[in-house]
Formats: structure tokens, C-alpha cells, sequence
């Protein structure tokens, strides 16, 4: 189970990374966006593995219809995430907001 304290240490760690509010709540930058709490305990974060993260573990993962035109988006439920798959998504997330690989979003 992760906690809003988990994700601002473990994005802020991240190089680059500040945090800032956006829409209201907190939210970590790179280049663009690399995560932002959508609500109390619901966590946005950029993955290339969107649908399948939600295929298979649909009680943590899923998004919303505003989300589906942004396809690299997907929520988490932090109480349903673990600390280390936590900071795998976050990197993720900040290589895709920096633009590494060519996928700038």
C-alpha cells in the first residue's frame, strides 16, 4: 500500500522532478507531467502498458473516460500498489514526460 508521502519521496528522487499543484492537487513535472493525484488516493501516472496494467490487475489500474483520449494515461489506486511497483510506474512515467525514446507526451 502506498501513500501520497510514498509518491512525493519517490518522485521527487527522480532527477528533474518538482512538484507543483495542477487542477488543485499535487502534481510532479519533468519536462511535462509525471504524475498528479486525480483524488484522494487515486494517483495519474504515464505508461506505455496502460491497457495491459488494467487487464490484469483492474482493482489498482484503470482510467476514466476523460482519459481515453490520452492514451499513455492510467490511474492507480494507491492502497491496491506496492511501494516497488510504485517506483517502477514513476520511472516509467518520467522517462515518457521527459521524452526519452522519442514519445514526448
Amino acid at each position: 500500500m502506498a501513500t501520497e508521502d510514498d509518491v512525493r519521496q519517490a518522485a521527487l528522487a527522480l532527477p528533474g522532478v518538482t512538484e507543483r499543484l495542477s487542477w488543485g492537487r499535487p502534481a510532479w513535472f519533468a519536462a511535462t507531467m509525471v504524475a498528479r493525484l486525480w483524488e484522494e488516493g487515486v494517483l495519474t501516472v504515464k505508461t506505455e502498458e496502460r491497457e495491459a496494467l488494467a487487464a490484469t490487475n483492474p482493482e489498482c489500474f484503470f482510467w476514466t473516460v476523460h482519459h481515453d483520449r490520452s492514451p499513455l494515461l492510467v490511474l492507480v489506486r494507491l492502497d491496491r500498489i506496492d511501494l516497488e511497483e510504485l517506483g517502477e510506474l514513476l520511472a516509467e512515467s518520467h522517462r515518457l514526460a521527459e521524452g526519452r525514446n522519442g514519445k514526448r507526451r
